[in-house]
């Protein structure tokens, strides 16, 4: 018997015992009211939230084309819906975009999160290089926390997924919040 037989035989022999995996509590909901919950977490966080009006949606879009603003589109019911002709295109071709739209899946009322993948935004760069992110989630996908977001999240559905919440920021230079440090100035959820 060679040394590494030895060494695998000795480990066999010292192996502990098999225990059962601990159960996982449930956790209470924190609210009854997961929608205004999370309409008060995102603004707190610097988000801004539009409920139940599409068409202001719609008219945001429309004026900012007529400004001349790139726009990126990831919802259907939306017009130019364009978002997959930027699924091959590098950072540094979209450093022009100002406003991008895509689907959350999840939102989470505990922090403000919303849970993208990579089926809403085609590209990964397109949610973190724009100026403006706008997000448009169903209420109906509205959790109270992250443990109920985790239980609904499949992950061998999709490639890639992330939590969004609110604009970017950072307070590290000199005890100072700086908005759009490495991000989007605003983010936008429509509720719908």
């Amino acid at each position: 018997m060679g040394s590494r037989e030895k060494i695998l035989q000795a480990i066999k022999q010292n192996k502990p015992a098999a225990v059962p995996l601990p159960q996982v509590p449930s956790f209470s909901r924190m609210t009854d009211d997961p929608l205004n919950t999370f309409v008060e977490t995102l603004t707190s966080i610097g988000g801004h939230v539009v409920v139940n009006d599409f068409s202001q949606l719609k008219n945001f879009l429309v004026q900012q084309k007529k400004d001349g603003l790139q726009v990126i589109n990831g919802v259907e019911e939306l017009a130019d819906y364009n978002i997959f002709a930027y699924k091959t295109y590098k950072a540094i071709d979209l450093e022009s975009v100002d406003t991008v739209v895509i689907k959350g899946k999840i939102a989470v009322a505990e922090n403000g999160s919303i849970w993208v993948t990579d089926s809403s935004i085609s590209n990964r760069v397109l949610p973190f290089i724009c100026e403006r992110l706008i997000i448009v989630i169903d209420e109906a996908n509205i959790v109270a926390t992250m443990h109920e977001a985790y239980e609904k999240i499949k992950i061998d559905e999709e490639g890639y997924g992330v939590f969004i919440a609110g604009p970017s920021k950072t307070a590290d230079i000199e005890q100072s919040l700086v908005i759009g440090a490495h991000g989007p100035l605003s983010l936008q959820v429509y509720i719908v």
